[in-house]
């Protein structure tokens, strides 16, 4: 594939997600009830990847000053 239409489909896509994810926060998209609050979702997964992500630096320094004590 050419650079370039990588580059613009890549764009396509973010900016079609992010759209979709502004009209489904705006408008209330609901199916059987449910919700489909697609920012809302979005933002409860990168709040957890950034939980995650803590948690595991942290546990990998605690395990890094584990093997330095052994030296």
């Amino acid at each position: 594939m050419n650079k370039w239409s990588e580059l613009f489909i890549g764009l396509l896509l973010l900016l079609v997600a992010v759209i979709v994810a502004w009209f489904s926060s705006i408008n209330s998209w609901t199916i059987f009830g449910k919700s489909l609050d697609f920012l809302h979702a979005a933002w409860i997964l990168l709040k957890g990847g950034i939980f995650w992500l803590v948690f595991m630096v942290g546990l990998l320094l605690i395990v890094l000053g584990i093997s330095d004590l052994k030296n």
